[in-house]
């Protein structure tokens, strides 16, 4: 998975349509810190919707809307000798950690937090075998 390409206009940070693939929302006043992870890949925590990773579409503080999204049902770090979820972000998630199928889009309405994934890690979530119920 490639982050999308922005471009600036007016001191107004832009995605190409064709990377988002959701309606075109044109943002007015200034940047906010959460619209700063917009098209980056992340891991999600909040308190209904647990731990979600995924590439940020939209983001404020009532919510973010993310793409290319797996929930993190049962999680460990590739590297034991980092912890959580954050560690996952920089290490990669280990083998026997267990994930949902991945779904184009989730929308997340409430308080949450977001840690920068690096690309390797990311992968690592997006290529493990999800979870079945049964």
């Amino acid at each position: 998975m490639s982050v999308p390409e922005t471009m600036m206009i007016n001191e107004t940070k832009y995605v190409k349509l064709s990377d988002v693939q959701n309606e075109v929302i044109n943002f007015t006043g200034e940047e906010t810190i959460a619209s700063r992870m917009i098209g980056k890949k992340v891991i999600v925590r909040s308190y209904n919707e647990g731990i979600n990773a995924g590439i940020v579409v939209l983001a404020d503080e009532t919510g973010v809307e993310l793409k290319d999204v797996r929930r993190l049902h049962y999680h460990k770090p590739k590297n034991k000798g980092t912890s959580w979820y954050e560690g996952i972000a920089e290490t990669g998630i280990s083998s026997d950690s267990r994930v949902s199928c991945t779904t184009k889009q989730k929308i997340i309405i409430e308080k949450y937090s977001m840690t920068l994934c690096s690309d390797s890690a990311f992968d690592t979530i997006m290529e493990l075998e999800p979870n079945g119920q049964g």
